[in-house]
């Protein structure tokens, strides 16, 4: 399947407790301005997205919790499923035309982090609902 990136994060520990460098240095690539960087927690049990964008590349971090992402695309019709989280920490590249949806797998919160390469306009979403995650 083409349209996304996998990138392993190297968690840093200490006595205060640790960090994760989601993105840094340049801009990512197709990116003029900042964008919109937003959180987002999903209950057990619960899915968010079931989406996708004809022009919005997206890339998902979940430092906190459990998640199952599932990829598909739509071109294709490929399938991926990507366990992320607390104890499989890495960023996720999204690609537009990929259906995109990610379940808390876990018994706790799950703390999703977005950055999007465009700020979300509500008078143009560039979000086309289709479910692929229950």
């Amino acid at each position: 399947m083409k349209h996304y990136e996998v990138q392993e994060l190297d968690k840093k520990s200490d006595e205060r407790g640790w960090l994760i460098e989601v993105l840094g240095g340049k801009l990512p690539e197709g990116c003029e301005e900042f964008g919109q960087l937003h959180v987002s927690v999903a209950y057990p049990g619960k899915v968010r997205g079931n989406h996708y964008h004809t022009r919005k590349v997206e890339w998902f971090c979940v430092p906190t919790g459990t998640g199952q992402l599932l990829l598909k695309d739509r071109e294709t019709g490929e399938v991926r499923e990507i366990m992320m989280g607390v104890n499989d920490l890495k960023t996720i590249r999204i690609d537009p035309g990929i259906l995109h949806a990610i379940k808390n797998v876990g018994e706790g919160d799950m703390v999703l982090l977005v950055y999007a390469n465009e700020k979300f306009d509500p008078e143009d979403p560039d979000t086309y609902y289709e479910k692929i995650l229950e």
